[in-house]
């Protein structure tokens, strides 16, 4: 894909976004992977309650550039690219940021990485479970509720499609199941991202 065009979408993502934490030294970089209805949403809400972070989250920067969703392969792609981009834009500007994505596959995830590492961002990697019998209660009251806190059009047939692509995150990350407190796991991110 052309350069400028990942360009003008990263704009448009970035515009999208409103206020920006305060900018520090050291930038934290939080990575929150997950299957659809695993909580990662919200967990990633009750971390930027915490941490002064800004969170992109992949099915609302999808829909900001691409109102009608289609989830192809190269609207995926296109979306990715400009997401990356906007990520090393806010960490280069020291931004602290969450990003809230399913990022199942080890080889998406080697991209984040290498950005964390080539600007020397504190990477913190998350990964989100829940029980099965857990996540199909949520996607099926998300497929009824109109006032959803979700942007994810994921149900469960999309969650039993993704399963078989889920890959073990090769560093060190922290690991939290949405259905038990998730207080304990809050606060080592938290002390982490403040080190």
């Amino acid at each position: 894909m052309a350069e400028t065009q990942v360009v003008s979408d990263a704009q448009q993502l970035s515009e999208s976004l409103g206020q920006l934490p305060e900018p520090v030294v050291k930038p934290a970089f939080i990575v929150v992977s997950g299957l659809p209805g695993t909580g990662k949403s919200y967990f990633c809400r009750k971390l930027a309650e915490r941490l002064p972070f800004i969170i992109l989250e992949s099915d609302t920067l999808r829909k900001t550039l691409f109102p009608a969703t289609t989830y192809s392969p190269p609207e995926s792609s296109r979306l990715f690219q400009a997401v990356h981009h906007l990520i090393e834009g806010l960490l280069k500007k020291g931004i602290p940021l969450i990003l809230d994505a399913t990022n199942l596959s080890e080889r998406y995830r080697e991209h984040l990485y290498h950005i964390a590492d080539h600007l020397d961002a504190k990477l913190i990697l998350v990964r989100v479970e829940a029980p099965p019998e857990v996540v199909y209660q949520r996607l099926k009251a998300r497929s009824i509720e109109t006032n959803s806190e979700s942007s994810s059009d994921a149900d469960w047939a999309v969650f039993q499609k993704m399963k078989s692509s889920v890959q073990k995150i090769s560093r060190n990350h922290f690991a939290v199941d949405t259905s038990r407190d998730i207080t304990p796991v809050l606060d080592k991110i938290v002390r982490e991202a403040n080190k």
